[in-house]
């Protein structure tokens, strides 16, 4: 099985199980607080349909008044303001759900607005987060050329801890900021800033929603805008640090198995039916499946016109101090003209096909340094060569 077929398993598991873990937190920490409030709200419907004698069906209608225009505390929501705010949370994927159309027109227009902004926004945040790393990065290098550090270079580490940072600050000042406009705690501040800029978007808490703040605050309107682009742009660039490094793995790995296969297919080349290995050793498809044949070495030979000499007559054996015999004619014109590097094999049993073929892959090879090697241990006897017999 493919590391990435692995890797998948066991992300498909991982989440799974952190899914059921965060149910049965969820579940120990809030299902009894839930089940008070429910029973209070209760009781407080029962009083007050006693004291008012009201009747269930005018309590409901009382309900969905209610309901309706908490929307409405914040001024005209399809003004121009309004409807800025709702395309920012439409086109960043937020979708607090304060204000929704209720138009068919409104409702057609919001599914075609957001099948081209969504995408338009992902590589906007995107692309700002990476100029961002970049310019981080720049000033670590120049911070660390100044501190006189023997390594000048902005590793993830320093970018990571540096967004962070910036994350940090953005969500502090903004949640400081919420805090005294709306009126929230601090850890409220703080946890509306988180569930916005993670746009996950509950919708349980929404700024410029009361006080009809869309229309008489105009530069809270402009800072609550700036801080929900300005915040994800931080977060798409620590989505470029964390997220995408995993997310990029598997064709990472799909790579070096295709590198890995192309890499074993080059460690053996077959010629008419024999296999020459990268080790100079020679294996057989005649005789059987991959026959191993005896070990077999390929030495460069001093004279660059010599040929492979594979002739079983035993002459490799006996040391023959005479004169070598003359070289035999090219068998095509020209071809003895041509200069190229000779290798004399030793102990084969049949003639082997032509080498023109094999000849740069044998270059590229360790050719050079195991010819000497063997050219210094091996007392090599005196071979008629065969010039050109190839």
């Amino acid at each position: 099985m493919k590391k990435q077929n692995v890797r998948t398993l066991s992300l498909i598991v991982c989440t799974f199980t952190y899914l059921l873990i965060g149910a049965a937190v969820f579940d120990a920490l809030e299902s009894e607080t839930e089940k008070r409030r429910r029973d209070v709200l209760d009781y407080v419907e029962r009083k007050l349909i006693q004291k008012y004698s009201v009747s269930t069906d005018d309590f409901k209608l009382f309900e969905t008044i209610i309901l309706k225009s908490e929307p409405h505390k914040a001024g005209q929501q399809w003004k121009f303001a309004g409807a800025f705010y709702y395309a920012t949370t439409v086109l960043t994927t937020i979708g607090y759900g304060h204000s929704t159309p209720s138009t068919v027109a409104g409702k057609l227009f919001t599914m075609f607005y957001a099948i081209m902004g969504i995408p338009l926004g992902l590589v906007m945040f995107q692309s700002i987060g990476e100029r961002l790393n970049k310019f981080s990065s720049h000033v670590i290098q120049k911070v660390k050329r100044v501190m006189n550090c023997k390594d000048t270079d902005a590793s993830e580490i320093n970018l990571i801890c540096v967004v962070t940072t910036l994350s940090g600050l953005t969500v502090a000042g903004g949640a400081a900021a919420f805090s005294r406009y709306e009126g929230w705690t601090y850890f409220d501040s703080v946890y509306y800033c988180f569930i916005t800029l993670t746009t996950i978007g509950f919708g349980d808490m929404v700024a410029l929603q009361k006080d009809n703040a869309l229309a008489t605050k105009p530069e809270y309107v402009a800072f609550a805008l700036i801080f929900i682009l300005f915040g994800l742009a931080i977060v798409a660039a620590s989505l470029n640090l964390l997220v995408l490094r995993f997310v990029t793995m598997n064709t990472e790995d799909e790579r070096r198995d295709e590198a890995e296969a192309l890499q074993a297919m080059q460690g053996a080349v077959r010629l008419e039916g024999d296999v020459i290995t990268a080790n100079g050793s020679i294996m057989s498809g005649q005789g059987g499946h991959g026959e191993h044949i005896e070990h077999t070495e390929l030495v460069e030979c001093e004279d660059d016109n010599a040929s492979v000499c594979s002739l079983p007559c035993g002459c490799l054996g006996r040391r023959d101090p005479g004169p070598r015999a003359p070289p035999s004619p090219p068998p095509y014109p020209g071809h003895g003209r041509h200069h190229r590097p000779s290798y004399m094999l030793h102990n084969a049993t049949q003639f082997m096909p032509p080498l023109r073929g094999l000849m740069p892959l044998l270059l590229e090879r360790d050719r050079p340094m195991r010819a000497r090697r063997l050219a210094n241990e091996v007392d090599w006897p005196a071979v008629p060569t065969y010039r050109n017999s190839i």
